[in-house]
């Protein structure tokens, strides 16, 4: 193959999405509940597993994200900006404390439903974190290099180097 653009992209039509980082954390939320007239309050307290992962759409990378320099033999790869998935609450291990002197299914659904709201609403919050998403972004061009290098070199274009820019990255001076 003389064509390392064509190359590249074979080593991507088989991964329309490439997950590249995931997160998981626990947010705590508590939610108040009052009742007749204030005379019977109750409060919970949950603790919700959440987990979001990090992706790469490479079904948006074609030959106009890439260039190759054969002097340096190098390719570079422009990505797409990643996505974030919604979080995945696991409500199966939430762990909840309840206070209150008398609690009905109708409160405890109620409280649940809000804590559940909040949970999703902070790991959102969360997963937007700069800290998190450098992590990502780092990792989602540790794959690329890794899916592209190998492929080329086995291609016969022998060391290339493969540089992987993230659409918004900010340039280095």
């Amino acid at each position: 193959m003389d064509d390392p653009l064509a190359a590249s992209l074979t080593a991507f039509e088989k991964q329309d999405r490439l997950t590249v980082f995931s997160a998981e954390w626990a947010p705590v939320v508590a939610s108040n509940d009052s009742r007749l007239f204030g005379l019977v309050t109750s409060r919970q307290v949950t603790v919700i597993p959440a987990r979001v992962e990090y992706a790469v759409d490479l079904g948006k990378v074609g030959r106009d994200r890439m260039r190759w320099d054969q002097a340096s033999k190098t390719l570079t790869v422009r990505l797409p900006p990643l996505t974030v998935t919604r979080p995945n609450l696991d409500e199966a291990r939430a762990q909840y404390l309840r206070e209150g002197v008398q609690i009905t299914r109708d409160t405890q659904d109620k409280l649940t439903r809000d804590n559940t709201r909040v949970a999703e609403q902070l790991a959102v919050q969360q997963a937007a974190n700069p800290v998190l998403l450098g992590l990502a972004r780092s990792a989602a061009k540790d794959a690329i290099r890794q899916n592209l290098a190998i492929p080329l070199q086995v291609a016969g274009f022998g060391d290339v180097k493969v540089s992987v820019p993230i659409d918004g990255d900010v340039p280095k001076p």
